[in-house]
């Protein structure tokens, strides 16, 4: 492949199977918690625990890209989930679902940092925030097919049907990275040069990764609570899964968009800005509304706009040299929030009694985001005096 939307294309495709693989733990919450005997506390751990390896492994999988390649590492992270996969499949205690899901988070790590980094290297400069935006979709999207199927499949073929799916898919997956992908000429060059990190552009980059991640555990309250949410009001699994899908299939328009939007007009902020303050004051209605269909319409059209210019933070401040170690850092605390959010959601639902102080939780997330924007520039700036 020289093409580089062409590689966008298949880097999307295979990200897909992550976020699929991901969502089978919320989507299937109701059948999870009743084989196992767990609580939504316990859910919300589940959650979390495909995300948080990331929070030791995503620094160092720079290190580990620059000496051993970036699509040696991703196929092996591929390899991961696979295995995590598996495991799940055959295990029939709680612990053995939790050992597999860690499993299979450790590869999903390494998917997400290193493929960022890839995406970066092949758009650096030129549509940055469209070219983001189209790739973070992949997230939504997977998560949406999961919350449309994986319910159906676990009715017909169980629990292990549904992790079944998932291990085929990134299977698929690695197939499709051996034999199309390759990395762009000045990007293999760049990462053998390597490059530290100054301390200005390190806290710009945790700064923006503070804002992915967030931003992301601000959306995580839909898709990981929302399914349990209008269970609490009588819905079926089935009919919960595929009303919470609609926010990801309209995110799945929404993201690409903003990114295509902020690079239009170049106002990065004013789209992220636009988006946390509607998707902030649509979630305390989206959870208390009787308009279920329509108020989860809005959030989907609004949540997915800020993903692609966030995205586009780090290439700000990062260069091509030292971006593979910038990627890590940013994406560690991406992770961290990942991890803390729900688990900490999780709780507060479960003493609260009721799964709708989630999405109160994510729009306090989302307010902290412009907070964090406005310390990211004062970063960058800092940054841009010391070159």
């Amino acid at each position: 492949m020289t093409n580089r939307w062409a590689v966008l294309a298949l880097l999307f495709a295979i990200r897909c199977t992550m976020g699929f693989q991901f969502q089978t733990a919320a989507a299937l919450s109701p059948t999870i918690m009743q084989t196992f005997g767990v609580g939504i506390a316990d859910l919300g751990l589940l959650v979390g625990l495909y995300l948080s390896p990331g929070i030791l492994l995503a620094a160092p999988s720079g290190g580990l890209a620059r000496r051993y390649g970036d699509k040696t590492m991703v196929a092996v992270g591929l390899g991961l989930m696979i295995a995590g996969g598996a495991i799940m499949i055959f295990a029939e205690s709680w612990e053995g679902q939790i050992a597999g899901r860690a499993v299979a988070g450790f590869g999903g790590v390494l998917l997400n940092v290193l493929m960022s980094k890839m995406v970066a290297d092949w758009f650096a400069g030129r549509e940055i925030a469209t070219a983001m935006g189209i790739f973070v979709n992949s997230w939504p999207v997977g998560i949406a097919l999961a919350l449309a199927v994986a319910p159906a499949i676990a009715g017909e073929a169980g629990l292990s049907g549904a992790h079944a799916v998932a291990v085929a898919l990134a299977a698929a997956g690695l197939l499709a990275l051996a034999a199309f992908y390759r990395q762009p000429a000045q990007g293999a060059a760049a990462a053998s040069a390597g490059g530290g990190l100054s301390r200005a552009v390190m806290a710009g980059v945790i700064v923006a990764g503070s804002i992915w991640g967030v931003y992301n555990a601000g959306l995580a309250m839909i898709f990981s609570f929302g399914p349990a949410m209008l269970a609490e009001r009588g819905w079926s699994e089935a009919a919960a899964s595929s009303a919470t899908s609609i926010v990801l299939w309209l995110a799945a328009i929404s993201i690409p968009f903003g990114g295509f939007l902020a690079d239009r007009t170049g106002r990065l902020r004013t789209v992220m800005i636009g988006c946390f303050v509607l998707f902030a004051a649509a979630l305390p209605i989206a959870a208390r509304t009787e308009a279920v269909i329509p108020m989860f319409v809005v959030l989907g059209l609004v949540s997915g706009l800020a993903a692609g210019p966030i995205m586009a933070l780090p290439a700000q401040i990062l260069s091509a040299e030292n971006r593979a170690i910038g990627m890590g850092v940013f994406l560690t605390i991406y992770y961290i929030a990942a991890l803390v959010g729900p688990v900490f959601a999780g709780w507060v639902a479960e003493l609260r009694g009721s799964a709708v102080v989630t999405f109160d939780l994510g729009a306090a997330m989302l307010v902290g985001c412009c907070l964090l924007l406005w310390l990211f520039d004062r970063c960058a700036a800092l940054s841009d005096e010391r070159t």
